[in-house]
C-alpha cells in the first residue's frame, strides 16, 4: 500500500523499513495493540507524509532564496594533496586529518583511536614521508 502512495519502490520500501526499526523499540506496547500491522503501516505513511513536507519546504527555500552560490573548483594543490591522501593506509590517513586540520594532539589522538601515542607518531612520520614524496613527484611532473 505504501508503494502506491511513494514517487518509487524505493521511497517506500525506506519507509517501511523505518517504521520496522521504530516497532522493534516500542515492541512491548505495538503487541499489545489489536493490529500491530496497522500501526507500522501507519508510522510508514507518516514517514511518507514528513518526507513530502521536508522536501515541499526546501523547495520553498530554494524558491525563496534561490540557488547557492557556485563553489569554485578546487585548486590544483588542493587536488594533489587529495589524491595523496588517497595513496596512504587507513590508519594513516586518520591521524593526518586529526593532527593537521582537527589540530588534536597525538595524545588526544591515541586516545580517540585506542592506540599508544608511538603509534599515533610514527603513523603521522610514516605518513608525512609518503606525502612528501608524492607530492613532490606530482609538482615535478608539472
Amino acid at each position: 500500500m505504501v508503494s502506491l502512495a511513494a514517487q518509487s519502490r524505493a521511497e517506500a520500501e525506506e519507509c517501511v523499513q523505518e517504521a520496522f526499526l521504530r516497532v522493534i523499540g516500542r515492541w512491548q506496547h505495538v503487541s499489545q495493540l489489536e493490529s500491530p500491522e496497522a500501526w507500522i503501516r501507519t508510522v510508514a505513511f507518516r514517514l511518507l507524509s514528513n518526507r513530502r513536507r521536508k522536501a515541499r519546504n526546501a523547495l520553498r527555500a530554494l524558491m525563496r532564496h534561490g540557488p547557492q552560490a557556485p563553489e569554485p573548483p578546487p585548486s590544483s594543490d588542493r587536488v594533489d594533496v587529495a589524491a595523496a591522501m588517497r595513496e596512504l593506509p587507513l590508519g594513516q590517513r586518520q591521524v593526518v586529518v586529526m593532527h593537521h586540520l582537527l589540530g588534536m594532539s597525538v595524545d588526544e589522538i591515541a586516545r580517540a583511536l585506542g592506540v599508544a601515542p608511538g603509534t599515533v607518531k610514527s603513523r603521522l612520520s610514516r605518513a608525512r614521508g609518503v606525502l612528501a614524496t608524492l607530492l613532490r613527484e606530482e609538482t615535478s611532473h608539472v
